[in-house]
Order: structure tokens, then sequence, then C-alpha cells
């Protein structure tokens, strides 16, 4: 078929997507969601725009508990984060930068009915956990006098597919300089994030703050933990029959939970993932997570620590089961009670 060229005959505003959103958020999400979601950004890139969650529900039909539905799974997803009043009501959404490729600084969507106080507070930028150094063009240049740094920005731009900006450097050197990294295991970072089809440096960073975290220094100790982590990744796809997309951040997250925090096996996580399809029919990741917290407060270390829960529950059920039948509705009543003597002379009287 010949390509179709769009065209534009007018300079009306428009409301910027992110292609991050469509490419990884928008395909797995309901559509009545997804809607919510643009008419937040369009009201964002509109100055005259106010928005609130019954003007919201009017606009789309919807109830006001859909709209609020939406915007806390846009939360899940990262994509927003919602503060509250007193009443706990919804007073401010601030738009994170998690489906963008760029940094970006957070920006808020106030509330009609909150106060300028309130508003102010909530738009306020909130201090970073861990804030990145500035290296100065000095800095820079020194550091690009090393070869093996120029070796890896040559790499980098390889593997990227363009040159690279005065931020990715920053970037790149905060890995190798803030973090330590190895030039080694800066480009097996590359590799592997690459291959996932994440380009985006701000997804590689969080990968590499991970590594950081999980004291990982040398490229194979890299590799023994994404196969790890890759088999339970791909383990869980499968289990809950997840296909043609990749997990969102926010489902990634739980395998991180159940994985590390918990401590589970890959064995006991598709066990929950096939008890959730079984239940629920569907991939549901909230499903599946409190199977296994209950498990985690349970002390579930194997499967047959779960045969055991499995065969306790069954035999409390057995047992309720037999006390219901026991107390059926015709011992619900009093019994009654027979004076045969009395019955019998009544008889013999009628008779003669």
């Amino acid at each position: 078929m010949a390509k179709i060229t769009l065209h534009k005959d007018n300079e009306n505003s428009t409301t910027s997507i992110p292609n991050r959103f469509i490419d990884e958020y928008m395909t797995a999400a309901n559509g009545e969601f997804v809607k919510i979601y643009l008419y937040l950004l369009r009201c964002m890139n509109s100055p005259d725009c106010s928005f609130s969650i019954s003007k919201t529900a009017d606009k789309f039909e919807h109830t006001e508990k859909d709209v609020q539905r939406a915007l806390k799974y846009w939360e899940k997803m990262n994509l927003l984060r919602l503060e509250y009043d007193g009443d706990k009501n919804i007073s401010s959404i601030y738009f994170t930068d998690s489906a963008s490729s760029e940094p970006a600084e957070p920006t808020v969507a106030a509330m009609p009915d909150a106060s300028p106080a309130v508003t102010a507070a909530m738009a306020a930028p909130k201090p970073a956990a861990s804030k990145k150094p500035s290296y100065t063009a000095n800095d820079m240049k020194s550091f690009q006098e090393k070869e093996e740094v120029q070796e890896l920005l040559f790499v980098a731009e390889s593997y990227l597919g363009r040159m690279l900006t005065a931020t990715d450097i920053q970037t790149l050197l905060y890995w190798y300089d803030g973090l330590g990294f190895s030039t080694d295991l800066i480009v097996y970072l590359l590799e592997h994030c690459i291959a996932k089809g994440h380009s985006s440096l701000r997804y590689m960073e969080k990968v590499a703050l991970n590594w950081k975290d999980s004291n990982i220094e040398t490229v194979e100790q890299a590799k023994r933990s994404s196969n790890a982590h890759s088999k339970t990744y791909f383990s869980v796809m499968k289990a809950l029959g997840i296909s043609g997309r990749n997990l969102v951040p926010a489902e990634s997250a739980y395998i991180e939970k159940w994985s590390k925090e918990y401590g589970f096996s890959q064995d006991i996580i598709t066990e929950a993932c096939s008890r959730t399809i079984s239940a629920t029919h569907q991939p549901n990741f909230e499903y599946t997570d409190s199977i296994l917290t209950n498990w985690h407060r349970q002390q579930v270390q194997k499967l047959s620590d779960i045969a055991r829960l499995d065969s306790t529950y069954q035999k409390s059920k057995t047992a309720n089961r037999s006390t219901r039948t026991a107390s059926n509705k015709f011992n619900d009543f009093p019994q009654r009670s027979y004076d045969i003597d009395k019955l019998e002379s009544q008889l013999l009287n009628t008779i003669h």
C-alpha cells in the first residue's frame, strides 16, 4: 500500500505525547484509562483548562470512581503521582517523567478546589534522593583525554545510533566516575538494555543504580544477575499468558519484590501466577501479589510448604462443611415428646 503523508494546515495548539507512552504503556492499558491520561495531558498544555474528578466523569460519561480508578492505575504505572488533602481527596496530580526518554522536571495539575497555598506547596520540586554530580566542560574534556573513555563514548554512539548530547555524556561519566563502573561493565549495560528494547539512558541508569545497590562490579556478576532475573521474568510472562509485549515498569517491580524482598524462588512465583490465572482467567499482578504476600507471612520457603498450607485449608473446609451438615433444618426445631400411655388410652376410648 502507498504511504500516507500527514499534513497540517493550521496553527492550533497541540498536546505532546511521549513516544515511550505509546510504545510501552498504551497498548497494555484499558482504553478508557488511556482517554483519561490523554485528557490530563491536554489540560496540562492549556492554561484555561481546569481539571476535576466530577467534570472529567461528566465529559466521558463515567462515574467518579471510574476516573479515580484510571488515575490510580497510571500512578501504579509510575506515570502519575497523586497527593491527597486531609479529607483523603485528590488535591494534586504530578506527571512523572517515567514515560519520557529525556529527563524532565515534574509538573502538577492542580485541582480547582485546592487552595493556592496547597497548590503552590504541591508544585514545589521534591528533594532528590541522591543528586548526580554535574561535570563542567573542563571536567568532561579531562575525562575524554583518557583512551578508555574515548572508546566508551564511541561504543555508546554506535549502540544508540546517534551523536551523544552533552546530557548523554554527563550520564555516562556519572556511571564511570560517580558509580565507579568499569568501561566494560558500562558497555555490557548498554548491550543488555538495548537487547531488551530499552534505548533510553534514563532507563539504563535505573538498571545501573540497581546494580550498584546489589554490589555488582563486574560483567560476570551482571550476567549472572541478569540471567537469574530474565528466567524469572519470562517464566512469569509465560505463566500469566503474556505475549507480544514487554512488562511495564510497575509489573517488573512486582517481580523484583517477589524475588528479592520476599526471596521466593522461580517455582513458587510461577505457582502463584498459575493460581492467579485459575482464579481470574487473566493476568493480574495485584492478585498474584496478594497470594505471595500471604505465603510470605506464612513463611513459605518451598513448594512443600504450600502443599502443607493447602492441606490445612482443605481439612478446615471439610470440618466446617461437616458441622453445617449436622445442623440441618430438622434439628433446628424443638423435638416433640409423646406420652405413649395417654395416647393408647385415648385410642381405646375412641374405639369403645
